[in-house]
């Protein structure tokens, strides 16, 4: 902590706050900023992501049970589907036409390959949709700690330079205390907003998800109903 001069007044602005800690309060505070400015990039990125994902939900259930063949839908599709719903379809009509044999008939365990098939691509849109979330979870647990730890060493420091000044009047403290604090204040701002994202963001992939399954749960009852009548 640099020693200010005699009678001058301090500045308390956050730049000449950083400009004055110490080198590894300098690195915490830059550690809980670029955690933050991550943490929101994930953030902004996921609601994008998960409102799209709710529109192909909708936009795919409603061509789904439209009424049109089963075939003709996968078909158009053209081996491109570009949404997760249209992925699991096909993940799901592909082992089923791999199960008819030549003569009309269907192999044993169709039904079988055919969940297991739909189960895995719901699996791989799943960790899509999560993919990041752990980043947001780490910053919330860990930032306030981080913060914490930063102004332990910042106090330590600002003692050091009571005891080497051998001056205690709060113009001396002061300014290193406030440096201290704002790596506490940097570890919550990372924290909170990534605590609660983390939260909303995991119960939505969770209900997204819900619905893939419902989804595929849909569409092995029709399957199993058409190998019944195989």
């Amino acid at each position: 902590m640099e020693n200010l001069a005699a009678g001058s007044p301090a500045d308390f602005t956050l730049i000449a706050l950083f400009l004055r800690a110490s080198l590894t309060v300098k690195l915490v505070m830059v550690v809980l900023v670029l955690a933050s400015v991550w943490a929101w990039a994930i953030i902004i990125q996921k609601v994008i992501t998960y409102a799209a994902a709710r529109r192909d939900v909708d936009r795919f259930d409603r061509r789904f049970w439209s009424g049109e063949p089963l075939d003709d839908v996968y078909d158009r599709l053209a081996g491109n589907p570009s949404g997760a719903s249209e992925r699991i379809f096909s993940a799901g009509m592909l082992e089923w036409r791999r199960s008819q044999t030549d003569d009309g008939g269907i192999i044993p365990a169709a039904q079988a390959r055919i969940d297991r098939a739909m189960t895995v691509a719901i699996n791989r849109e799943a960790d899509r949709l999560t993919g990041g979330l752990p980043f947001l979870a780490t910053v919330g647990s860990t930032a306030p700690f981080i913060g914490l730890f930063g102004t332990v060493w910042g106090i330590k420091n600002a003692f050091e330079g009571i005891a080497l000044s051998q001056n205690t009047s709060l113009a001396v403290v002061a300014p290193g205390i406030a440096e201290a604090l704002v790596a506490t204040a940097l570890g919550l701002l990372a924290a909170i907003p990534a605590v609660v994202a983390y939260n909303k963001l995991a119960s939505d992939a969770d209900r997204i998800s819900g619905s893939h399954e419902a989804f595929a749960d849909e569409f092995s009852t029709i399957l199993s109903r058409q190998i019944g009548e195989e």
